[in-house]
């Protein structure tokens, strides 16, 4: 699977799994995305396709680097779409 098309899938994740936040974009808990099992059946490196939709400022979100467990809580916000 290639990469833009991994993040076209995990933008379709994020708006399936998500909500509007106050600012109308659609958000979703890090925790959330990481524990769907139709998640897990997709994307073989979650992490590493959050980065890379991050770094094409598709999404945003406030750490470095997410760690399942630590970083439950954390918003990913779609910038796009």
């Amino acid at each position: 699977m290639n990469v833009s098309h991994e993040i076209n899938l995990l933008v379709e994740e994020i708006q399936r799994l998500g909500s509007k936040n106050a600012n109308g974009q659609t958000s979703v808990k890090f925790g959330v995305l990481f524990n769907d099992e139709r998640c897990a059946n997709i994307f073989e490196a979650l992490v590493g396709t959050l980065k890379a939709a991050k770094k094409r400022k598709l999404i945003d979100f406030q750490s470095e680097l997410l760690l399942q467990g630590v970083h439950d809580h954390v918003d990913i916000v779609l910038l796009e779409g």
